[in-house]
C-alpha cells in the first residue's frame, strides 16, 4: 500500500496487494487489483495464474481457465499454472483435460505434491482407483503429513469396498490436522458401512463432530422473522446435489409440486458443473442461488438476508455439505432430510424428516419427524425403458447395482449362501468402481472366501447412459438390497423395471431404508427379519417364474404412491407448518 500510495502503476505492488486481498478471501477486490497489474504489464504470467485464482474464488470458472491459460501461454513451464488449470478443468468435469494438466505439472515438478494429490482426485472421478491410490501414495511420500492426502486415500479405499483401512486414513487425517471438517465429516459417513459399528459409536462421533468443528457458531445468532403461523413459508433447500445425483430422483418431485401458496421455495445450490437436472430444478424453484465460491459465513449471511424460516438440509455428512452453515443458524428452524441415512450430530440442527418404518425409535440429535406416508417420493427417469415382461434369457441371475464399497463383509456371506443355495445362479453387480481391475479382484476374493468361483459373479462398471443402465435390469431376476447400508435410489431404479428386491430389516435408519420403501409398495413378501429369511425369500423368489412375471407386470402400478409427488408434498408441507407453528409459539 505504501508503495501504491507513491507509485500507484507499480505492477508488482498491485498484484501483490490482489493476492493478499485472495487470501483473504476479498476476491472481488483481487480481481481488481490483480486486472490492473495486468493492464500495465499484459505479459505478467504469475499475476494471470492470481487472477485465475481469484476468478474460481468468485465462481467464474470459465474466465478462471481463460487466465491460467494465458498465464501457460507465457511461460509454458510453469507448473501452478498447469495445475490450477486442472483444478478448474476439473470443477467444470473435464476430467481428462484435468488429468492432462496435472501430468503436465507433474512432469515440470516431480515433487509438487499437491499436483500428486489432485490428480489423483480427478482420476478417482473417472474410476481409476488403482491409480488415484498410487497418486496419493506418492503425495504421501513427499509429505508425509499431508493431511488431505490421508483423507482422500481414504475416499479410495473406502470406494473399493476396503473400510477398516479407509477408517484409518480419515483417523490419520484427523490426528494431523484436528479441525479438518470433511475428514471428520468422511469419517462419520464411513462408519455407516460398516455392520459392526453400533449406532451409539456414530452418535457419539457425530456429537464430537458438533463439539469440535460447529459448537464455536452454535447460538450466536437471533431472528426476527414474521412470527405469524399461518402466513406462507419460506424454505431455503441446500445442497451439492442438485444435478443429476441420486437426490435430485426425490427431490425434484417434491419442489415440483410445492403449493406455492404455502411455502415460497429458495435453492441454495452449490454446482459447479449444472446440467439439465440442475435446468430443470431452478424452473421449479422461486429463487435460485448459485453458491459456488462463497465462503460458509457469505452464504450463511445470504440465507439470512432472504428472510428463509426454514433451511432444509440435503447433504448430512456426505461431500461438500454445508453443515457449518447449518452451525451459523442463519435461519430459526433447520431441518435435515433425504441424502445421508443418519444424525447429524449438529446442536443447531433442530428436525430430522423420517418416517415411522426407517426410525422406530429415537437415536438422533435432532428431534425425529415422522412423515406419516414415508420419507421419500421418487420421480422415475424420462429415460428409463419399458418393463419387459419377463426376464431375458440367460442363467438365473441375482443382482445388486450398489456401490461396491455397500458390500459389507456379511452382506457379501450372505449373498454367498444364496448363490450356494441356487448353484446354476449368478450375481450381476454392476458399479461404477468395476472400471478398477484391483477393485474387481478385491470383490471376487472376498466371494471366493465362501466358495463362490469368479465365474459365477458379473461385475459391470459404469455404462454410458442412464437408459442402458436401466436396460440391464432385464437381466435381472431378484436384486438383493445390501445391508448395512441399504439401497435407495437403486431400489427404486430396480422396483421400477420390475425386478423385485429382497431386503434385510435392521434395527436402524441406514439398514430399513429398504423395508420402508417395499412396505410402500406393498412388498411386505420381499422384506426380511433375519438372516435365513434373508436366504429363503430369495432363494424362492429366483425359482418362482411365475411370481416374477406377476411382479413384472404389476410393478409400476404398485409403485403409484411412493411416485405420489402432490401427496408427499403435503405431507411435507404439514410438516413445515407444525415445525413453524411450534418456533412461533415457543419464541413470541
Amino acid at each position: 500500500q505504501q508503495i501504491i500510495q507513491s507509485d500507484p502503476n507499480q505492477p508488482d505492488a498491485l498484484h501483490l496487494l490482489g493476492v493478499i486481498a485472495h487470501q483473504l478471501g476479498k476476491n472481488d477486490t483481487a480481481v481488481d487489483l490483480i486486472t490492473k497489474a495486468l493492464t500495465i504489464r499484459p505479459d505478467f504470467a504469475k499475476a494471470h495464474n492470481n487472477l485465475g485464482l481469484a476468478l474460481q474464488g468468485q465462481g467464474k470458472l470459465d474466465e478462471a481457465l481463460t487466465s491460467y491459460k494465458k498465464a501457460l501461454a507465457i511461460m509454458p513451464d510453469f507448473s501452478k499454472a498447469h495445475y490450477n488449470l486442472g483444478g478448474v478443468l476439473d470443477e467444470l468435469g473435464k476430467l481428462d483435460e484435468a488429468v492432462a494438466s496435472y501430468r503436465n505439472a507433474i512432469s515440470v515438478d516431480p515433487d509438487f505434491a499437491e499436483a500428486h494429490f489432485f490428480l489423483g482426485k480427478a482420476l478417482k472421478q473417472r474410476d481409476e482407483l488403482s491409480e488415484a491410490m498410487a497418486s496419493y501414495h506418492q503425495a504421501l511420500s513427499i509429505n508425509p503429513d499431508f493431511a488431505e492426502a490421508h483423507n482422500n486415500l481414504g475416499n479410495v479405499l473406502k470406494h473399493m469396498g476396503v473400510l477398516d483401512k479407509a477408517l484409518a486414513c480419515y483417523r490419520q487425517a484427523l490426528l494431523i490436522k484436528p479441525d479438518f471438517v470433511d475428514a471428520h465429516s468422511n469419517l462419520l459417513a464411513c462408519l455407516n458401512y460398516e455392520i459392526e459399528v453400533m449406532q451409539a459409536d456414530i452418535m457419539g462421533e457425530a456429537r464430537e463432530w458438533d463439539r469440535r468443528h460447529a459448537s464455536a457458531f452454535t447460538g450466536t445468532s437471533n431472528h426476527d422473522n414474521d412470527r405469524s403461523p399461518d402466513r406462507r413459508i419460506r424454505i431455503g433447500y441446500v445442497s451439492p446435489d442438485m444435478r443429476r445425483h441420486s437426490v435430485s430422483y426425490f427431490f425434484e418431485p417434491l419442489l415440483a409440486a410445492h403449493d406455492s401458496s404455502v411455502v415460497e421455495t429458495f435453492c441454495y445450490a452449490d454446482v459447479a458443473a449444472p446440467d439439465a437436472t440442475t435446468r430443470c430444478l431452478e424452473g421449479h424453484a422461486d429463487h435460485w442461488r448459485m453458491t459456488i465460491g462463497m465462503d460458509d459465513q457469505t452464504l450463511a449471511d445470504t440465507i439470512r438476508a432472504d428472510g428463509i424460516d426454514i433451511l432444509v438440509d440435503l447433504a448430512g455428512h456426505t461431500a461438500k455439505n454445508r453443515l457449518l452453515v447449518f452451525a451459523r443458524r442463519p435461519s430459526p428452524v433447520q431441518v435435515t432430510w433425504l441424502g445421508y441415512p443418519n444424525t447429524t450430530g449438529l446442536t443447531a440442527m433442530d428436525y430430522r424428516l423420517v418416517d415411522a418404518v426407517t426410525d422406530p425409535v429415537d437415536e438422533a440429535s435432532e428431534t425425529l419427524l415422522r412423515l406419516p406416508n414415508g420419507f421419500l417420493c421418487y420421480r422415475p427417469a424420462d429415460e428409463a425403458p419399458p418393463h419387459v415382461p419377463s426376464r431375458s434369457p440367460g442363467p438365473l441371475t441375482f443382482g445388486s447395482f450398489n456401490k461396491a464399497n455397500k458390500m459389507s463383509k456379511s452382506c457379501i456371506k450372505l449373498w454367498a449362501r444364496i448363490l450356494t443355495e441356487v448353484p446354476e445362479s449368478r450375481l450381476l453387480l454392476k458399479s461404477g468402481q468395476f472400471a478398477d481391475a484391483t477393485t474387481q479382484e478385491l470383490v471376487r476374493t472376498k466371494f471366493a472366501v465362501h466358495g463362490i468361483a469368479p465365474e459365477r459373479l458379473d461385475l459391470r462398471p459404469h455404462t454410458e447412459s442412464l437408459e442402458s443402465h436401466l436396460g440391464l435390469y432385464a437381466e435381472v431376476n431378484v436384486c438383493l438390497d445390501p445391508f448395512p447400508y441399504n439401497g435407495t435410489t437403486t431400489t427404486c431404479e430396480a422396483l421400477w423395471m420390475g425386478v423385485p428386491v429382497v431386503t434385510l430389516r435392521g434395527e436402524h435408519h441406514r439398514d430399513r431404508v429398504g423395508t420402508s420403501i417395499l412396505s410402500r409398495v406393498g412388498l411386505d413378501e420381499c422384506v426380511a427379519v433375519d438372516a435365513d429369511t434373508y436366504v429363503s425369500i430369495a432363494v424362492g423368489l429366483a425359482r418362482d417364474t411365475a411370481r416374477q412375471i406377476e411382479l413384472r407386470s404389476e410393478m409400476r402400478e404398485r409403485m403409484a404412491p411412493l411416485c405420489d409427488a402432490g401427496s408427499f408434498a403435503r405431507d411435507m408441507e404439514a410438516a413445515f407448518r407444525s415445525m413453524w407453528r411450534d418456533w412461533c409459539v415457543a419464541s413470541s
